[in-house]
């Protein structure tokens, strides 16, 4: 009688921690500051942040939630962690490639934005250290007309060098300026491919178009992308948009004419409007 009584309750212990497991297992419910992560490809490797995302909810954020002037987790949770993939200048500042814990002092009129190397402080502020900063740099706020509910990072406004890093939360906007010297590490890897004759012309062609380098180059180099692959369209666009710049009006209208008829065979209305307006634009060299 003992046993089965004994039975009969591991049975019941066992059916009781069943459920609850299963209770436990299937209550789920969203976070109040959810996480989020953005990886931006940017020069030669990527810009990527991970953080989490408070909302206003009613309240009045900076200054009252955020207090002026004091250190903010820039974010919720755990640290706001931004990693560059290479070496890079924040306003102007070397910081070397690396995982920094992202913190700020929001004031009115300036933000001090600072990369710290204990990425495990997170919202403990109170023991912050300031010889744990790698870089701290100040910039302006901007106010916005409409009104963000929720704690925002972007990387905006991207060029092959440079990008903007903005945080914009309720009605402020603030942003650090990134920039990669890449051209040297480039201009290198051209030399090495491209001189000894691994032959990615293209590439090297459109890097020297974009940063106008040596165009009397690039055209070569298009000439013979074209000799590689005579119906690549998209190359023949290179080559006139390089003949526009060096002022060969004739040359870039032929051209494009060329890359039009290419574009229609392989029916890509895109490149042949492009290539309309490079003759558009070819019409008024003189």
């Amino acid at each position: 009688m003992i046993k089965t009584t004994k039975r009969t309750a591991l049975a019941l212990f066992a059916a009781a921690s069943i459920f609850t497991t299963n209770i436990n297992a299937q209550l789920k419910v969203p976070a109040p500051s959810p996480s989020q992560t953005i990886k931006q490809a940017f020069a030669l490797s990527d810009i990527t942040i991970d953080y989490s995302r408070p909302g206003a909810k009613g309240r009045v954020v900076f200054g009252d939630v955020v207090p002026f002037g004091k250190v903010w987790r820039t974010g919720a949770n755990a640290a706001t962690k931004i990693t560059f993939g290479e070496d890079v200048k924040v306003e102007g500042n070397d910081l070397k490639a690396g995982t920094y814990a992202l913190y700020t002092v929001p004031n009115k009129d300036a933000w001090e934005i600072m990369f710290y190397k204990d990425l495990t402080l997170a919202g403990n502020v109170a023991d912050y250290k300031p010889e744990n900063e790698v870089l701290r740099v100040k910039v302006k706020p901007t106010v916005l007309t409409a009104k963000v509910e929720t704690f925002t990072i972007n990387v905006a406004d991207v060029t092959s060098t440079s990008a903007n890093v903005e945080l914009i939360w309720e009605k402020t906007k603030v942003a650090f300026g990134v920039k990669a010297d890449i051209d040297s590490k480039i201009m290198k890897n051209i030399e090495s491919t491209v001189i000894n004759d691994t032959k990615p012309y293209f590439q090297a062609a459109n890097y020297y178009y974009e940063n106008d380098k040596d165009l009397k180059q690039a055209l070569e180099w298009t000439d013979k992308a074209i000799a590689q692959n005579p119906k690549a369209f998209w190359i023949v666009t290179l080559k006139a948009k390089i003949q526009v710049k060096m002022k060969d009006g004739k040359g870039a209208i032929d051209t494009a004419n060329s890359a039009i008829a290419l574009a229609k065979e392989d029916k890509n209305d895109d490149y042949v409007r492009t290539n309309e307006k490079i003759i558009a634009e070819a019409k008024k060299i003189k």
